[in-house]
């Protein structure tokens, strides 16, 4: 793969053509081996694409593209050589969820869920490695985290579900789906309210509370195969976002899962993120990537249309006039808002070594995961206010990317909620946590 054109476009402008890479447009300089594993990515675009309208109509994720990005070899894109990966990092993950949303946000998105698994395989091992585990705990954790890392590289499907309808007024997550201890396991009981590729992954990697235990330490991992007994998805709904992610959620009814197939040692969720980077969980970041690699195809189909389309009274292109020279002036302003804090936060939370304290990478995440949601959503209605009324439609680029770009604005945190955060660091020294427990 070593004839691919390494010289990145302009950002902001004309689509790639040829062999350049897509990845390029949001990393500027990638090595030999970067460029090898977005070729990978770049040869499934093309399927990707063919299918983003029919997911969205359908609402459904397209079951091809797990074949496509398993025989390419993308579900361990994250996973180390030594588990049998690809051994990329999170800027791989970056351009990877960037060029898939470019094609399908939905299968971008799902995509990114699949590989923040690989982060309750990487993390554990982070923090052995850090001696925050006693050494009789550690062949626990390391069995773990290898049972992760080696399935997602083999072609497992990994479907990371944590986020719950309940509500925690000091973290953003809270855990309500409990974990009671039985003979050879546990039983898991709760509803997870949103995770992508519902009833698509293989086996939903899910977050509980072991029960009796309401601090944080008490959370834990559980391995759970899409087929076992009590698992069952939640009734699919006419989402906002993007509806071919398969987002719905699951229900858990008396689920057993085995020991071996779990981490359930008390407070070993909590001490693997302290070895993460900006965003706790330590690629984050790459959501914001699929929102960005949206907004930059909203804006190349945006400006095809006014430059290819003519007044019928002067035959000048309409992306002539006033009008659309002043929003063409604020998408792109917009869409550069949006690459600058994303490469900056990739270049925090990817530096050896670190550029930044690490409570500095969390505050800056806080104001960028909002700052580039938004700016990413200001793309698209830009686009829609420049094409007009006929690219007021669902069956379209532009409808579909207004409507996908509109879940940025409350996935995870809003932006308001970030600034705040980023408010309570910086005078209080306060940060909030990423995950809590809830009673159900």
């Amino acid at each position: 793969m070593t004839d691919v054109n390494v010289a990145a476009p302009v950002p902001g402008g004309p689509a790639p053509t040829g062999p350049r890479l897509t990845a390029l447009r949001l990393l500027d300089v990638m090595s030999p081996e970067e460029q090898d594993r977005a070729a990978r990515v770049e040869a499934v675009l093309p399927a990707l694409r063919d299918a983003a309208e029919r997911a969205d109509a359908e609402g459904a994720f397209p079951r091809e593209h797990v074949t496509a990005l398993r025989d390419a070899g993308l579900l361990g894109l994250v996973v180390p050589h030594r588990y049998g990966g690809l051994g990329g990092g999170l800027r791989d993950l970056a351009a990877a969820t960037f060029a898939m949303g470019t094609a399908c946000p939905s299968t971008a998105l799902a995509y990114f869920f699949h590989n923040t698994s690989a982060s309750r395989g990487l993390l554990p091992l982070e923090a052995v490695h850090a001696g925050l585990f006693a050494d009789d705990e550690v062949p626990v954790v390391e069995a773990f985290a290898e049972k992760v890392l080696t399935r997602m590289a083999a072609g497992t499907w990994l479907a990371n579900f944590a986020s719950e309808s309940a509500k925690s007024a000091g973290a953003n997550i809270a855990i309500a789906t409990t974990a009671r201890p039985v003979a050879g396991g546990w039983l898991l009981d709760g509803e997870k309210s949103f995770g992508c590729a519902t009833g698509i992954a293989d086996t939903y990697l899910v977050t509980a509370r072991v029960e009796g235990d309401d601090s944080p330490d008490g959370l834990a991992v559980f391995l759970v195969p899409r087929g076992t007994d009590g698992v069952s998805s939640r009734n699919p709904a006419p989402g906002l976002g993007m509806r071919g992610s398969a987002n719905h959620g699951i229900q858990l009814d008396s689920v057993f899962v085995p020991a071996d197939e779990a981490l359930t040692l008390p407070g070993a969720f909590t001490r693997m993120l302290k070895v993460s980077r900006g965003s706790f969980v330590g690629n984050q970041l790459a959501i914001s990537a699929v929102y960005v690699g949206a907004a930059q195809n909203v804006y190349d189909e945006a400006l095809h249309r006014i430059t290819t389309k003519r007044f019928a009274d002067t035959g000048h292109p309409v992306a002539s006039s006033p009008m659309h020279q002043v929003l063409v002036g604020e998408m792109t302003q917009q869409l550069e808002t949006s690459y600058l804090w994303l490469r900056r936060q990739i270049d925090l939370e990817t530096s050896e070594p670190p550029l930044r304290p690490k409570a500095d990478e969390h505050r800056q995440w806080r104001l960028g995961k909002g700052t580039v949601c938004e700016a990413a959503f200001a793309v698209a209605v830009g686009a829609l206010k420049c094409c007009g009324t006929s690219a007021a439609t669902m069956d379209g680029v532009i409808g579909r990317t207004l409507r996908d770009l509109a879940m940025g604005l409350v996935m995870t945190f809003p932006a308001e909620r970030g600034r705040l955060e980023a408010a309570q660091m910086v005078t209080t020294a306060r940060e909030n946590d990423l995950f809590a427990v809830v009673s159900p």
